[in-house]
């Protein structure tokens, strides 16, 4: 093994090791997630552990083929990585915590990333590479590096979200949070943040109804189906900006209202997008 492969396998191990899977936002993932990390610091290598989780779970692409993790370096140049994916199942996965936490997803949420995957391959297919994805394309990656799946019952909390209404939100409404409301979340550059999280990390909230957990993948992905098939998943407008450290129980010091007064955060949003007052 070469010096530079050495160093590379010691930077991810390390990266590994400063995981904290007792984090809020880790929970949805931490059994399976802190497993593969101590497998991978005791010298296994992820993509076989990967492919060995992925045959037990019976993973497969939009296609049919079996999910396999493969090298970076065997992605076949010129080849487009979200095409690649739906053409041989194949997911080409780095040691790095950003693939990681990319694999993570695709072994709890198969049905959602399948949906994603055809999507933005669909698109590639039908426009080729672009400088820029468009709107479509530009959404789906936007859900799949950085979103959030906000579940609440009823309509008030989504709409408080998609409102601005922080203090309603976070404040007036905090009692309600992991019982009436609660976040899950799903894109991996989001979770890779989350390891060293700071106060303005910003999600793309996805809002769905409440329900249990098992129900979930198969629900978001029909809800992106849907969104497909309807023209609504379409740039960034189709979430709602959510500072996540603004979540309780996820910041100890979101406990003081004082906390959701800081509007380079926690900002009043755009006036088209604030609730219309009456005349």
């Amino acid at each position: 093994m070469q010096a530079g492969a050495i160093a590379a396998g010691e930077s991810f191990t390390a990266a590994l090791a400063g995981v904290d899977w007792s984090r809020p936002w880790f929970q949805p993932f931490t059994p399976r997630g802190a497993a593969l990390a101590a497998a991978v610091q005791g010298g296994a290598d992820l993509r076989a552990l990967l492919d060995a989780q992925a045959d037990a779970l019976g993973l497969q692409n939009a296609r049919g083929l079996p999910l396999r993790f493969i090298p970076q370096q065997d992605l076949p140049e010129g080849s487009a990585y979200e095409a690649h994916i739906l053409a041989t199942g194949e997911v080409p996965t780095r040691d790095n915590l950003h693939d990681f936490f990319n694999a993570l997803v695709w072994l709890h949420f198969p049905q959602a990333k399948r949906v994603l995957n055809q999507i933005q391959a669909t698109v590639i297919a039908r426009e080729g590479v672009r400088t820029t994805r468009g709107g479509v394309r530009d959404a789906a990656t936007l859900f799949d590096e950085n979103a959030v799946l906000f579940l609440s019952e009823g309509d008030e909390y989504a709409e408080a979200l998609r409102g601005f209404a922080w203090r309603q939100l976070f404040v007036a409404q905090r009692d309600a949070w992991g019982t009436a409301c609660r976040v899950v979340p799903f894109g991996h550059a989001l979770l890779e943040k989350l390891v060293q999280p700071y106060k303005a990390v910003t999600a793309h909230a996805w809002t769905l109804p409440l329900m249990p957990g098992g129900a979930l993948d198969k629900a978001v992905a029909l809800s992106l189906e849907q969104a497909a098939e309807t023209g609504t998943l379409r740039g960034g407008r189709c979430f709602a900006p959510l500072p996540v450290m603004g979540i309780p129980a996820w910041c100890d010091d979101n406990a003081s209202p004082d906390f959701y007064a800081d509007t380079t955060v926690f900002r009043p949003g755009r006036m088209r997008d604030l609730p219309r007052q009456p005349d």
